[in-house]
C-alpha cells in the first residue's frame, strides 16, 4: 500500500487540502495519505524544508512526499521529482531541496507531465498528485521526467566561530515557543572542547550556562538549553513560551562564549 505525505502552506480553512486528497484517492483509493503539516507560513519553503527534513526518515522506504509550498513553475523553478535515501520527493525546484538534502540526491528528473485541464493555478493537485500516483503504481521517474543534474541552491547563514565565540541564529520556532538554532551538537562539541560557556541572546539577563538533557531538568518557568531531536541546540523554558518571554524571533543571533 502506497504512502503519500503532504507538506503544504494551504491551511485548513479552505477546500484545497481536501481537493488534493480527493484527487489522490480518485486515482488510488487504497493510498495512505499522511498530513505532515498544512500550516507552513505562506511560501516559506525554508520552514517546509526544516520540518520535512527532520521527519521523512521516520516513514517507510518508498514513501512519496509531496511538497506544496511556493509550487508554481517558471523557467527558473521547474517542477521536479527526486529519489533519495529510499524516498521520493515531488515539488518545485525553488531552493527547498538544497535545504532538504546535504548533498546531491541520487536521482532528479524535471517533470514533463501534461495537465488534464488548462488551469495552472493549482500544481500541487494537477501535477504533483499525478506524479505521486504514477510512482505509487510502481512507475519510474524516467517515464515522467527528463534527467536533471543540479538543483537550484539556496543557502542559509552558517554559524561562525571567532575569538572563542560561536555565533548562530534562530532558524525555527515551534508550537510551544521553543527556539531551534542552527548550531549543531557536533559544532558545540568541536569548538567548546568541554569548556565552560555562556549562551547569550537578545535579553542578556537570560544567560544559560549548561546543556540539559530534558525540559524537566529545570523547575517550571526556568530557561533551558538542550540538544533537540533534530541535532541542533534548542532554547526553551519548562512549560512556558521561550520565544515570547525572551523576545527571540527567527533570524535573531544566538551567541555562545567559551572560557578557558
Amino acid at each position: 500500500m502506497a504512502i503519500i505525505t503532504l507538506t503544504t502552506d494551504l491551511g485548513l480553512r479552505d477546500n484545497y487540502v481536501a481537493t488534493v486528497k480527493g484527487a489522490i484517492l480518485k486515482e488510488l483509493p487504497e493510498t495512505t495519505i499522511i498530513d505532515i503539516t498544512h500550516e507552513i507560513p505562506l511560501f516559506d519553503f525554508q520552514k517546509a524544508a526544516f520540518i520535512l527534513k527532520h521527519c521523512y526518515q521516520d516513514f517507510p522506504a518508498g514513501s512519496i512526499h509531496i511538497i506544496g509550498v511556493n509550487s508554481e513553475t517558471t523557467i527558473k523553478t521547474p517542477h521536479i521529482a527526486i529519489y533519495e535515501n529510499g524516498h521520493y520527493f515531488i515539488g518545485a525546484d525553488n531552493g527547498i531541496f538544497s535545504l532538504l538534502f546535504n548533498h546531491q540526491p541520487e536521482k532528479i528528473v524535471e517533470l514533463t507531465l501534461t495537465q488534464d485541464t488548462n488551469l495552472i493555478a493549482f500544481p500541487t493537485k494537477d501535477v504533483f498528485v499525478k506524479a505521486a500516483c504514477h510512482i505509487a503504481r510502481g512507475g519510474t521517474l524516467e517515464v515522467i521526467g527528463n534527467s536533471k543534474k543540479e538543483l537550484n541552491v539556496r543557502t542559509m547563514f552558517s554559524p561562525i566561530f571567532e575569538n572563542n565565540i560561536l555565533k548562530g541564529m534562530a532558524i525555527y520556532i515551534d508550537h510551544y515557543g521553543n527556539i531551534v538554532t542552527n548550531i549543531t551538537k557536533d559544532m558545540f562539541n568541536e569548538y567548546g572542547k568541554h569548556r565552560t560557556f555562556s549562551m547569550l541572546f537578545r535579553k542578556a539577563e537570560y544567560e544559560i550556562t549548561q546543556i540539559s538533557k530534558s525540559y524537566s531538568d529545570v523547575i517550571e518557568g526556568e530557561r533551558i538549553a538542550l540538544f533537540s531531536s533534530t541535532g541542533y541546540i534548542e532554547i526553551a523554558m519548562n512549560r512556558a513560551n521561550a520565544s515570547k518571554l525572551f523576545g527571540i524571533n527567527l533570524g535573531d543571533t544566538i551567541r555562545i562564549e567559551f572560557y578557558d
